[in-house]
């Protein structure tokens, strides 16, 4: 599975219209969540960032959300910020867009967020440009993929892909899901008591 830890320039370059990083102004970095919630996993991500005082973004699926109703409404309680993430998880780029755009308009009905990101970040250009101007979304992209979901590397391993390619404004993506659980297990508490040493905050996705 090949994957680029760190966004490279290029990437960003082909889609300017998504957000891919934060104001790098303070020592602020940006964690999120995609795939939740899950009845036993996203607790555990709650319970470790209360440890540290730390904001995040949650990327929700509607069927997860409809299943798990009260989960979503704790990390609501808990403070951190809400995205849409289709209501199927769609790869856009191997969906109909009429059938895209329907699966994305289900999941607003559960989930109350104008920040939108695509399922495994695979997107039309039609797609985004749609969604920003016609849906008034925020699609947002990423600085930094830890690889949790790959369960060919060890959690040694995605806890490095975050160390070494974090800084100011990054955005970085885990999953609060049972695939990525392992490595995201050991990487999100080491993650946050590291930078937290150096004198970083986390917050959650304003924009």
């Amino acid at each position: 599975m090949f994957y680029f830890a760190k966004t490279p320039w290029l990437l960003k370059k082909m889609y300017p219209a998504a957000i891919w990083g934060m104001p790098d102004r303070e020592k602020v970095i940006y964690l999120t969540f995609d795939d939740g919630p899950h009845p036993e996993i996203t607790p555990f991500v709650l319970n470790e960032l209360k440890k540290f005082n730390a904001k995040a973004t949650f990327f929700c699926i509607g069927n997860n959300v409809v299943k798990y109703r009260d989960i979503y409404t704790n990390i609501i309680d808990d403070g951190h910020k809400i995205g849409n993430h289709t209501y199927n998880h769609l790869n856009g780029w191997k969906t109909d867009d009429k059938k895209y755009f329907t699966d994305i308009a289900e999941a607003r009905k559960y989930i109350d967020a104008d920040l939108f990101r695509p399922p495994y970040g695979r997107i039309s250009k039609l797609q985004l440009k749609y969604l920003t101007e016609s849906f008034n979304m925020k699609v947002i992209m990423w600085s930094v993929l830890s690889g949790d979901f790959d369960q060919k590397i060890t959690p040694e391993a995605c806890l490095k892909n975050v160390v070494l390619s974090t800084k100011s404004g990054s955005i970085i993506v885990f999953h609060d899901s049972e695939k990525a659980f392992k490595n995201m297990q050991y990487a999100l508490p080491r993650t946050l008591e590291y930078f937290e040493k150096q004198g970083y905050r986390f917050d959650k996705i304003n924009l």
